[in-house]
């Protein structure tokens, strides 16, 4: 997908049974257990990402909906690979990841 066809000489491809199943290994979505409880994730993604398309995001929110586990989501449609598209937009992106943190790891 998009970009990711230029990292097959660093991570291998999936057309080859062996080096799938080492991105397999090293795949979060891979993990995920029907039978396992999470932490409440915040996943995010801008939806013009080249190099990490938003699928990626869309499949681990989906596959913790499927599992019944609580998550949080949020897809920005400005921008790219970073986190905004302008400064504004880059500035609410870390102020929603902090505030996430805080409300995480703080009592």
């Amino acid at each position: 997908m998009s970009a990711g066809a230029s990292w097959t000489g660093e991570y291998g491809s999936v057309s080859v049974p062996e080096e799938r199943k080492f991105l397999a290994s090293i795949s979060p979505y891979n993990q995920l257990k029907p039978d396992a409880h999470y932490p409440e994730p915040l996943i995010f993604t801008t939806t013009a990402d080249d190099r990490v398309g938003p699928v990626h995001a869309r499949k681990f929110a989906a596959r913790m909906e499927e599992f019944h586990e609580p998550f949080l989501y949020d897809e920005i449609v400005e921008g790219g690979h970073g986190v905004g598209a302008d400064s504004k937009q880059e500035a609410k992106s870390w102020a929603d990841q902090y505030t996430y943190l805080m409300m995480k790891l703080m009592d």
